[in-house]
């Protein structure tokens, strides 16, 4: 969902009442284009975030602080000489806009009360926070716009501030039941009928509003009978009722994964109905806001800080597969040795009657009864011919023994890259990452940095993750190889249950047992992360391996985390995990 106009309005509703008669004991400018304001309340502390930050524009407040600049930029130095002490005097968004328009009250040089206001539009690549006067003459900006970056509106100090032009659309809190009627266009698409017309309407906005109103979003307004057109006139009225009441229902929803899909300050029906997402509920707008931008951050953080390595691995392993398929095509080439050792065991046992000159000669065998025409060089005499055919069998079979061997060292390359891309998939930290870029580097794939003189680095220890089962069962999970061996070798005893997707890369997954009997439940639950944090995660099912960890020996002279084991038992688990309690 998009931070629209109708999250605003909720957003600002919050700030309202949150922020009454506070006061301004912080300013800090914590990036180019963001902010985070303390204010002292009745009750405590809070803190405001505010960001123009062009890819994510975004309002909330936060228990969260940030390290400030040694330096302050001149914007928040300007904010702080106004704004210090300053009292919250309240919050309006222009109708459904995605602007906010914060005001402050403090003395002036002579006493005298005034007012100052902070102006937030949240539009994309053309956000702001702009700080005016009361007269709304501009102070400056966070971002200042001259006539050479815009020919619509300059942002400077000395301008009246002006709202940005807007698309010519209806403001909906001024709508009635008849106008919406009455404005329908017969070409629109029902949710085109609301986000095109309406300012605060996304089109993932009117989707949701009309999710299960058994009025499909596709359909035309044309198509609908005139008792359809009242229901889409009853369904509109009453989403407008209950933003007029400021009656608002912050929702979350998650992927299988866990992972931040949609939000909302609306109900997410749609999501609500699908069992591929968990919808979560939250009582404060600023709280469902913080929850999502932390976790987008976190993996859009991960991704980049994980992209070097992730681009080394991806290029080896595709060398790999192509070395892997040479080997293959050059190993299937051999397959023919048999054939050629026979050919010239006919040359032999016939050479005494086989004429010479010729470029093949017809013999008999004897395996199959058939003639067989067999090439031969006329230069040469029969018993040549026949030791040319047994020098290239030995050639090919020494070449069979050759590549067999360099091929199971190619897949074993193979499993390594796609078990190290599996890892940097699943890691959530910068430890993680160091984990891994360790294991590269003591396998070669990265060269090990030189450490500074005089100083020493200690190895970064990042730890497995662990979750507890509905029966109380400790489960931990490997997130790289080290861990899988570390998990597998040291902290399983042989009572523990082991588990991993069956033939792809992945987490080992123990169970700690001891002398209890594991009860299904648990098996399904640990089978679950096995499918989970492999890269079958996306698969609908997987199939998952289990055994008793006595069953499981290191491959010989194999690298970390890779095993072998000849008694197992095997299930189909679903990669979701979500509702298993995760304890670090």
């Amino acid at each position: 969902m998009a931070f629209d106009g109708i999250m605003v309005r909720a957003l600002s509703a919050e700030l309202s009442v949150r922020l009454r008669d506070a006061r301004v004991t912080r300013i800090q400018q914590t990036e180019a284009s963001e902010l985070l304001m303390t204010f002292r309340t009745l009750s405590g502390t809070e803190r405001l975030l505010l960001s123009a930050n062009a890819s994510l524009p975004l309002v909330y407040l936060t228990g969260d602080t940030k390290p400030a600049p040694d330096r302050a930029p001149a914007f928040s130095m300007l904010l702080r000489k106004h704004l210090t002490g300053a009292r919250f005097s309240g919050v309006t968004q222009p109708g459904t806009e995605r602007i906010l328009r914060i005001s402050f009250e403090h003395p002036d040089e002579y006493g005298d009360l005034c007012t100052h206001y902070l102006i937030v539009e949240l539009m994309g690549k053309h956000s702001n926070i702009i700080f005016t006067d009361d007269t709304l003459r501009i102070l400056d900006s966070i971002r200042r716009v001259p006539g050479t970056m815009s020919s619509v509106r300059t942002v400077l100090p000395g301008d009246r501030y002006v709202i940005p032009e807007v698309q010519e659309k209806k403001e909906p809190l001024d709508e009635t039941r008849e106008g919406f009627l009455r404005d329908l266009l017969p070409t629109d698409r029902l949710t085109e009928a609301v986000s095109n017309r309406y300012t605060g309407f996304s089109k993932s906005a009117a989707s949701e509003m009309l999710f299960g109103t058994s009025l499909s979003e596709d359909r035309y307004v044309s198509s609908l009978t005139p008792d359809e057109k009242e229901r889409f006139a009853d369904v509109f009225t009453a989403y407008l009722c209950a933003l007029r009441e400021d009656r608002y229902a912050p929702s979350l929803a998650l992927n299988a994964h866990g992972e931040p899909q949609a939000f909302s300050a609306m109900p997410l029906p749609s999501f609500e109905a699908s069992p591929e997402y968990t919808v979560l509920s939250f009582t404060s707008v600023s709280e469902l806001l913080e929850r999502y931008y932390r976790d987008k951050n976190l993996m859009t953080g991960m991704k980049k800080r994980s992209q070097e390595l992730r681009k080394t691995v991806e290029t080896l392993l595709e060398r790999a597969l192509r070395k892997q398929d040479l080997q293959t095509r050059q190993l299937q080439d051999t397959e023919k040795r048999e054939r050629v050792r026979h050919l010239g065991e006919l040359l032999q046992a016939y050479s005494y009657e086989l004429p010479v000159g010729y470029e093949k000669v017809s013999v008999t065998d004897w395996e199959t009864g058939e003639t067989v025409e067999i090439p031969t060089d006329p230069d040469l005499s029969i018993r040549d011919n026949a030791n040319r055919y047994f020098d290239r069998y030995g050639k090919l079979k020494r070449t069979n023994q050759a590549l067999t061997e360099q091929l199971i060292a190619t897949q074993e390359e193979v499993s390594e890259y796609r078990s190290l891309l599996n890892s940097l998939s699943i890691a959530e930290n910068e430890d993680d990452l160091s984990e891994i870029r360790r294991e590269m580097q003591e396998q070669g794939i990265l060269k090990a940095q030189a450490e500074k003189k005089g100083k020493k680095t200690a190895n970064a220890r990042s730890v497995p993750y662990h979750y507890r089962s509905s029966d109380g069962f400790d489960i931990y999970v490997g997130k790289n190889n080290f861990q899988n061996d570390e998990l597998s070798f040291k902290l399983a005893e042989p009572k523990y249950v082991w588990m991993h997707a069956k033939n792809a890369p992945g987490s080992h997954v123990i169970i700690r047992a001891g002398n209890r009997e594991v009860p299904d439940r648990t098996y399904e639950e640990a089978a679950a992360l096995a499918a989970y944090y492999s890269s079958l995660r996306d698969s609908d099912k997987a199939e998952v391996d289990y055994t008793f960890k006595k069953e499981l020996r290191r491959t010989p002279g194999g690298k970390p985390g890779f095993v072998i084991y000849h008694t197992n038992y095997s299930m189909v688990a679903v990669p979701d995990i979500r509702g298993i309690e995760r304890i670090l």
